[in-house]
């Protein structure tokens, strides 16, 4: 074959030739499938988000964490300590209008009403089932017996409820097993149905369509497309029933030796000297008491031959992994820091509490700007808050519980060094502490001022500088194995 641009030499004097295009052939060796690597990658598939997620799938994921973190301390303990972290005591409402006086009298209104409606115990339950159930739902709607002004309630629905009913016609593909979406992907309605599935008495027949505008809907996304959530405890289920089955098999290997109190056993050969006995026979042995083998004999007793020295690296390294995709750091998800020096656990927290700010931040979002547009709305209907409706915007913020630092004294100094060299706020100070500036210097006002009529004045004492032999100095911020 001869090429276009080769039909005669004194076209291409003085010029080079175009390089003849080639193929390159890459290989990636994970998209390689051996003989060796079949049956690990045979479960991988190319389904959607919400495909992979099928309601059949999510419910018997729903089903395993359930009853794991029901029957398992670990478990329990690290969906508890999460909500707890996360949620705290309650998230804050700080209002940031122009107006001090309308900040002040919304903010005790809607605290007033947290209160009421006990929201601070309900967002610990929503984040609970977020990692049991993988979503959490809350339905906005009226309650007459709050006893608030604001009679908005937030009534918690279980995943399950939202689903499509048995009787509808073949679901559509904007009919996400209950949530119907329009035509620009958005969530459009919510069908919840009346009775849980699991309730023996009716099944899914009787069922209500919400608007999205009255349901919160919270949950993390883990891929594009994806509208429905999926445990967070997923990928650790498996390792709960390994550490059950391996704590098992250790208490039963165990009791197994302490059955047998001591065995007859004998060097001699077969037919030898020894003096014959009744295989299998059982002997009665008495406490404190002497007693004479038969000749040939000797006394011994029965070793547990399990591993018990590595039982206690077992349970240490099998809970690092199932933590590790909870964002835990191990003595956190174990309960026990018996292991870490002062370095280490200040470096495994670092990362745990970014991780809680994230999800402050995500619950921020899809939780509680949807509740407090709604109690706003609610609001501006009562005569009480009359004043709402020519306020305009209600910007504003959300303050959660702060964490404590381990060493007080030195966090104080350094407090006051980042507020005396003006690298930090008295707003950014508070917000530490999960607490508002303006409510607590007005508090601070109040306090001073009382001194004074007292005749309590005093000099403020600074923060003093810890002596360097009183710092800590540690280099090794390796995690350390429990003793």
């Amino acid at each position: 074959m001869v090429w276009p641009f080769r039909k005669s030499r004194k076209a291409t004097q003085g010029r080079s030739l175009p390089a003849i295009p080639g193929v390159v052939r890459a290989r990636y060796d994970a998209a390689q499938t051996t003989a060796e690597n079949a049956r690990h990658w045979a479960m991988a598939d190319a389904m959607s988000a919400d495909g992979a997620a099928s309601a059949d799938v999510r419910k018997k994921l729903r089903e395993r964490a359930r009853y794991e973190v029901a029957n398992n301390s670990y478990a329990k303990g690290i969906v508890l300590t999460i909500a707890n972290d996360a949620i705290g005591t309650g998230p804050r409402l700080q209002l940031l209008t122009a107006d001090p006086e309308i900040n002040r009298q919304v903010e005790t209104a809607f605290t007033d009403w947290a209160k009421a409606v006990d929201l601070p115990e309900k967002l610990r339950a929503m984040r609970m089932a977020k990692a049991t159930d993988g979503e959490a739902f809350a339905v906005l709607t009226a309650n007459p017996l709050i006893d608030s002004p604001v009679q908005l309630d937030v009534k918690l629905v279980e995943a399950d409820r939202i689903a499509s009913p048995v009787m509808s016609i073949v679901p559509t593909s904007n009919d996400i097993d209950g949530i119907i979406l329009d035509v620009y992907g958005n969530p459009n309605t919510y069908t919840i149905l009346r009775q849980h599935p699991g309730d023996l008495t009716t099944w899914k027949t009787q069922y209500d369509v919400v608007p999205a505008d009255a349901v919160v809907h919270w949950f993390r996304v883990d891929r594009p497309g994806q509208h429905r959530g999926i445990p967070e405890l997923t990928p650790a289920l498996p390792l709960f029933a390994q550490l059950r089955r391996y704590t098992l098999a250790v208490i039963a290997a165990a009791e197994t030796a302490a059955d047998f109190a001591a065995v007859l056993f004998t060097d001699a050969p077969a037919n030898g000297e020894a003096q014959a006995l009744e295989p299998m026979d059982v002997v009665e042995l008495e406490k404190r008491m002497a007693t004479v083998l038969p000749d040939g004999w000797k006394l011994g007793q029965v070793d547990a031959k399990q591993p018990s020295t590595g039982y206690r690296e077992f349970k240490h390294e099998i809970l690092n992994e199932i933590a590790r995709c909870l964002n835990l750091p191990f003595n956190i998800a174990a309960g026990n820091s018996a292991g870490y020096n002062y370095a280490s656990g200040r470096l495994d927290h670092q990362t745990y509490f970014k991780s809680i700010r994230v999800e402050q931040a995500h619950l921020a979002e899809a939780v509680l700007d949807r509740i407090f547009a709604a109690w706003i709305h609610e609001a501006m209907l009562m005569t009480e808050f009359a004043f709402l409706r020519t306020a305009g915007a209600m910007p504003h913020q959300w303050f959660f519980d702060g964490t404590e630092h381990v060493d007080p004294a030195k966090e104080a100094n350094a407090q006051a060094t980042r507020l005396n060299s003006n690298t930090t706020t008295l707003a950014a100070e508070y917000a530490r502490q999960g607490k508002d500036w303006e409510t607590e210097l007005r508090q601070r006002a109040k306090e001073r001022a009382l001194m004074q009529e007292l005749g309590l004045t005093s000099t403020p004492n600074a923060p003093q500088p810890t002596d360097d032999e009183d710092e800590e100095v540690d280099t090794d911020v390796e995690q350390q194995q429990p003793a």
